[in-house]
């Protein structure tokens, strides 16, 4: 829960985890500046608020990898079983 500026740092820490380590300092002064311009704050509005301008700096791995196996993403398939 986002209640006080440190957990407003935390959380667009958690966002940047997921960044290009060259798009996270503009998603960081990105998000602080939408932060700074709600006039009523809450923990909702700022997780919304911070979804929203990551959703802007999130450039997902292009498929060709993902299928390739250059990029995983949890525990591989086990095969099917034989019957």
């Amino acid at each position: 829960m986002a209640t006080s500026q440190d957990d407003c740092e935390q959380l667009i820490s958690r966002f940047c985890g997921s960044l290009a380590p060259g798009d996270r300092n503009s998603f960081r002064h990105a998000a602080e500046g939408a932060l700074a311009a709600i006039p009523c704050a809450g923990e909702g509005i700022w997780y919304r608020t911070v979804r929203d301008v990551w959703r802007t700096y999130f450039h997902p791995p292009p498929d060709d990898l993902r299928h390739r196996g250059r990029v995983t993403f949890g525990r591989p398939s086990l095969p099917a079983p034989s019957l």
